[in-house]
């Protein structure tokens, strides 16, 4: 959510910003056309109620005087009525001007590139070198399912397309990664949280989720509860309509959790394999920062993920999203790129953002700085990392020419000495 006193005080910069989010600069006026009828009914009512308060004086001094004051009397009665009419016509203006304000995206920063899409991103950064192998590397497709340990057959069954069943050592080595990227992340000053499921429309609200991206949400029928599509959500509400001390920050939150999503709009996209399932498991960073310290908390947290992967040995890049390909509530966002030599390319594994005060203001997220003045936090989220696609990378690049994995050397000690993953 902006600070609308941003919008109304200079509109044609917010304008200028809106473009490079590709966003109808008509919404602006919109919004300064609402705001001006606000201050139009609200300089009506003040109006009214001096007038109200006038007449209230001579009421009581015709009534000291002995006369009548039927005629003020009823004036001030249908003045009211007028009040109480007006200040419903003005919380409508204000609904309305909520409702615009909840749907237009964070502005970029000023290093973002503008770009509509991810033609546009750049990559700042790189480590590792994809490894060479003496034979084709299969994809995690062909290799689990011949380990017989990745059976999308059964998820169809039990469920539909787009599900999995992990089995046996595949989902011991998923469980393994989940717990050492809990345990480094601990290591390093996270606390560890394990939150609902399934939360209101109130957090979904407040960390940006709702309403825009409402039908990529799963809702339980008959309830205003969703299951959650990333730990973001219930993490950054912890804090949500809290206003608490300096002292008190940072704050860092982990979680495990599955997530949840029913990736509309992706139809016909990665259809194939783990990379992109209704349910798939994530462990989530989440910082909540005073203001000044968001540039610098974004880029540990992006260091902290790329801990991960360079503890893993896995190959991985650095990039930097347009502003047309990041998401709806970030200012600026790297995207960590893992190698897969099963597909050839890097694919997303992790997604760190910086959305400064736009989640904060939406779920009212205060801390009091040292003069004691009330400030909106500034929040922070990434992958830290995906668990599915952190069990892809691990499958494809440290496959073996016979179709079995090495388990890497960070996870044996989670894996109770097992270092090779194979079905005999």
């Amino acid at each position: 959510m902006h600070d609308l006193k941003l919008i109304v005080n200079d509109p044609d910069l917010f304008k200028k910003n809106l473009k490079k989010r590709f966003m109808d600069v008509n919404i602006v006026d919109e919004i300064m056309n609402l705001d001006k009828k606000r201050r139009e009914f609200i300089q009506e009512v003040e109006g009214r109620r001096a007038e109200v308060k006038k007449l209230s004086r001579e009421i009581g001094q015709l009534k000291k005087n002995g006369q009548d004051a039927k005629k003020e009397m009823t004036k001030v009665a249908s003045i009211k009525k007028e009040i109480e009419d007006s200040g419903l016509t003005l919380e409508k203006i204000q609904k309305q001007q909520q409702e615009i304000l909840s749907v237009i995206p964070n502005i970029p920063a000023d290093d973002v590139p503008v770009g509509e899409d991810e033609s546009s991103n750049k990559i700042i950064n790189s480590w590792g070198e994809p490894k060479q192998f003496s034979f084709t590397p299969k994809d995690h497709v062909e290799l689990g399912e011949s380990l017989g340990m990745l059976d999308f057959e059964a998820g169809a069954k039990i469920t539909g397309s787009r599900f999995v069943v992990n089995r046996g050592l595949l989902a011991r080595l998923e469980r393994a990664l989940i717990n050492f990227m809990i345990d480094d992340h601990l290591d390093n000053g996270y606390e560890e949280i394990i939150p609902p499921y399934i939360v209101n429309a109130s957090s979904m609200h407040g960390s940006g989720q709702l309403p825009k991206f409402e039908e990529d949400l799963f809702r339980l029928e008959g309830r205003d509860w969703y299951l959650i599509p990333t730990a973001e959500v219930p993490l950054v509400n912890l804090k949500r309509d809290e206003l608490f001390s300096f002292k008190e920050l940072p704050i860092k939150y982990c979680a495990y959790t599955p997530c949840f999503r029913s990736e509309a709009g992706s139809h016909g996209k990665d259809t194939r394999g783990l990379i992109r399932l209704h349910q798939f498991n994530k462990v989530e960073l989440v910082g909540i920062v005073a203001a000044e310290d968001s540039i610098a908390a974004h880029d540990a947290m992006v260091r902290r993920a790329c801990a991960i992967l360079e503890k893993l040995e896995l190959p991985y890049r650095e990039v930097l999203l347009s502003s047309g390909d990041m998401g709806f509530g970030a200012t600026r966002c790297i995207d960590l790129e893992v190698w897969l030599p099963g597909q050839d390319r890097y694919r997303e594994i992790s997604s760190i953002s910086n959305c400064t005060d736009f989640q904060a203001r939406r779920a009212s997220i205060r801390y009091r700085d040292n003069n004691g003045k009330p400030q909106f936090a500034h929040t922070l989220n990434g992958s830290g990392l995906a668990a599915g696609r952190t069990l892809v990378a691990i499958m494809e690049n440290y496959q073996q020419e016979d179709g079995t994995i090495t388990v890497p050397n960070i996870l044996l000690s989670y894996m109770g000495g097992v270092k090779i993953i194979s079905n005999r």
